[in-house]
């Protein structure tokens, strides 16, 4: 069992950080189009590259909880919880890294991405392997805030607040008017 969820988790990481890395050029590839707006990068802020973790991921989630949700009955909660340590990792390691260094780096921008990934997984396994997070109401916090995260992100792409984490370094733009 430990076994199988190990590689249910490697093949998320995975794939999360293969589609990730394709959705940061979905919304150019299209041609600006709206639809692919709302799950892809469209521009260089902080909060689009969470958008590329969150979606892959969110997807991963839901063809992972068919397959594992009866072996693990605690897989929304857990997944609510590893999702969000993945996305705070994503602003703390790039303001931390581009604080110390005054500039930011291409690969490690790359690698500030690959490494909440990682770190989401890594959360994710554990948890679901001790059975942390068992109680049905977790669950239902869990999903919701999943579908809650979702929103937030098809949201602030068309309406962002006017602060740092949503804006274009290269531009000084907020969202899809970048």
């Amino acid at each position: 069992m430990r076994k199988r969820l190990f590689f249910w988790e490697l093949g998320g990481f995975l794939f999360t950080g293969l589609a990730g890395t394709l959705l940061h050029f979905v919304y150019e590839w299209s041609g600006g189009s709206v639809w692919t707006a709302a799950f892809s990068a469209v521009n260089e802020s902080t909060w689009e590259h969470m958008k590329l973790l969150f979606f892959p991921l969110f997807l991963c989630s839901v063809i992972q909880v068919c397959a594992l949700g009866k072996t693990y009955p605690n897989f929304p909660a857990v997944r609510a919880v590893s999702t969000l340590a993945g996305l705070a990792l994503i602003p703390i390691l790039y303001y931390t890294y581009t604080g110390v260094l005054g500039r930011h780096l291409l690969w490690a921008d790359i690698a500030v991405f690959f490494l909440a990934d990682l770190g989401a997984f890594w959360l994710d396994f554990c948890l679901l392997r001790r059975g942390r997070l068992s109680e049905p109401w977790q669950q239902v916090v869990g999903l919701a805030v999943l579908w809650a995260l979702a929103f937030c992100f098809v949201w602030c792409t068309f309406r962002p607040p006017h602060i740092a984490l949503w804006q274009d370094p290269a531009t000084g733009l907020y969202g899809i008017s970048a």
